[in-house]
């Protein structure tokens, strides 16, 4: 009799859950360089007493498996900031943080108090040889080509590093625009790399907010289920008390 309650509910433990990525969508639709993600399901199926006859059913529930990133590219805003740099392609920046090295798509770049190139929480951009890229206090007209050299009015200063990897979906958000992986990175010898812009994230937030209603819609038709269902089951609970 807990069957039709059962699988209803892990349906909506499911929708659940696929609301908490559309709405984490929904917060980095303004987030340089975010990709939306949405989640994948499949069938599990569980054994019943009648699973080993030849006409026998199992039962049919619903499990997430985890996430699905959408890596293509997001549009390019023009900011005339030369330390905006937006990755044609795919691609990643090497920043180095406090716990290691990190990845990120977000190039919206400063330099701090020392002329170190840094992203928006201050950690190190890192040139093809793993060391912060640093410009001299009277160095002002910065300029980086599309394949990541970094040049200033004395000559070139260093070459940004861009990296990929073999499984960008096993790579795992960890919060400001960084990513981390236990893959090896591979160097990207030509990447193409545009100043003065920012790639913004490719959420669609009129597609997100369509996903929404619709998970809602059958988050509340679920809901209805089970309580038709525990009236059906209070129902009979009565006539069996009544006969007996």
């Amino acid at each position: 009799m807990e069957n039709t309650s059962y699988i209803a509910l892990s349906r909506q433990n499911a929708l659940w859950r696929q609301l908490d990525v559309i709405a984490g969508n929904m917060a980095n639709a303004n987030t340089p360089g975010y990709k939306s993600e949405q989640m994948m399901f499949r069938e599990y199926l569980m054994d019943t007493r009648s699973s080993d006859r030849a006409t026998g059913k199992k039962l049919s529930y619903v499990q997430d498996i985890g996430l699905l990133r959408d890596t293509r590219e997001g549009a390019f805003t023009k900011t005339d900031n030369p330390l905006d740099l937006a990755l044609h392609n795919d691609g990643f920046f090497q920043v180095e943080t406090e716990a290691g090295m990190r990845y990120t798509r977000n190039g919206h770049f400063r330099l701090d108090e020392g002329g170190m190139l840094v992203n928006s929480q201050g950690a190190a951009v890192m040139d093809t040889g793993d060391n912060p890229i640093i410009l001299a206090p009277n160095e002002t007209r910065i300029t980086v080509t599309p394949d990541g050299s970094v040049s200033t009015e004395n000559g070139i200063v260093a070459k940004i590093k861009v990296v990929r990897f073999a499984n960008d979906q096993d790579m795992r958000k960890i919060g400001d625009s960084l990513y981390e992986t236990t893959q090896d990175p591979d160097t990207i010898a030509r990447p193409s790399i545009v100043q003065g812009m920012m790639e913004e994230s490719n959420v669609q937030p009129v597609v997100e907010i369509t996903k929404m209603t619709e998970v809602l819609r059958q988050y509340q038709a679920l809901q209805n289920i089970l309580e038709k269902e525990h009236e059906r089951q209070m129902k009979a609970m009565e006539v069996f008390v009544s006969r007996n």
